[in-house]
């Protein structure tokens, strides 16, 4: 029998017309972006929609687009008879993928999640001047490798591991000297690539502390439940209910590492999943699942035509 976790993608899987293919084929879809906007005061759903790109990439819209377009596709499967309660065991997000994963399993309301999102991208950006702040991808180095390299790139600023997506595919983050330095140390350390990312702040790291402050205090405003499904969380790696520890680790995880690849080892290990599915836009999860966990079933769930193919398996 199919055990399944919901997974939910992080930034980066942004792209314009996200969305508008749901919207346009499903009142459930539309009410979702309605909401969003409305929560926002803000049209975000025409930005996602039409653009332009530069406008949906900057953090404090892609945040709250990618989490729309999750909760959308969610929203339009129940509404088909399959309900989050009865077809997943757990959830996981990725960043902030994580408040996706919340939303979609009753501890945040759509519009809360929104607003935590806005208020988290905007804190982020704000967290280091633009221009000070670096990521960077080292492809080919195992994790203990690209600590190594982080530190022997910090040389007394910041440079450390902020996502630990798969196996060889390992991000830092910290100040842009730094990560400059860590793109040739890793060279000589055998990194097939190391290639700095285009985002606009260095996520994931301690530089990004007064965000982290910024979402207690969010974060302490803000109704919370206990999830219907345990969250397997990113600083984790681990399930998690209780919605006091829910709050305190989305507020280590502004500073902490992703740890993607131990969340996958552990659902498809101890938490006992045979499929990952991958709610929202794009396939990058999925992706990065077949290499962490290659006897694991994926399905990416993103448009009505992959929406009609899952409901018809589930329900069969």
């Amino acid at each position: 029998m199919t055990s399944s976790a919901f997974t939910f993608p992080g930034q980066g899987s942004q792209a314009v017309g996200m969305g508008k293919e749901l919207a346009d084929a499903y009142p459930e879809a539309r009410a979702v972006f309605d909401e969003v906007d409305d929560a926002l005061g803000q049209k975000l759903s025409a930005i996602m929609f039409e653009g332009p790109e530069d406008v949906l990439r900057l953090t404090e819209n892609a945040q709250p687009a990618l989490m729309a377009s999750s909760i959308a596709v969610l929203r339009v499967l129940e509404s088909r008879g399959v309900r989050l309660a009865d077809h997943a065991r757990f959830v996981a997000g990725h960043s902030l993928g994580e408040y996706s994963a919340l939303c979609a399993a009753g501890t945040f309301s759509l519009s809360d999640t929104a607003r935590l999102l806005r208020t988290r991208g905007q804190a982020m950006q704000k967290a280091v001047p633009v221009g000070h702040g670096a990521m960077a991808a080292l492809l080919g180095l195992d994790l203990e490798t690209a600590r190594a390299v982080a530190g022997e790139a910090a040389q007394g600023e910041v440079c450390q591991v902020a996502n630990d997506n798969a196996p060889g595919q390992v991000v830092v983050s910290g100040a842009v000297s730094a990560i400059e330095r860590a793109l040739e140390i890793a060279k000589g350390k055998g990194a097939k690539r190391a290639l700095m990312l285009p985002v606009s702040a260095p996520f994931h790291c301690s530089l990004m502390q007064p965000a982290a402050e910024a979402m207690a205090a969010a974060l302490a405003e803000v109704e919370m439940k206990a999830p219907v499904v345990p969250l397997v969380a990113n600083v984790l790696a681990a399930p998690i209910t209780d919605p006091a520890e829910i709050r305190q680790r989305l507020v280590e995880q502004v500073t902490g590492v992703v740890r993607w690849t131990e969340t996958v080892t552990w659902l498809a290990g101890e938490g006992g999943v045979t499929q990952l599915v991958e709610l929202g836009t794009g396939k990058v999860l999925s992706g990065l699942a077949k290499r962490i966990a290659p006897d694991v079933a994926t399905q990416s769930v993103g448009t009505p035509s992959d929406i009609d193919a899952f409901v018809t398996v589930v329900t069969a």
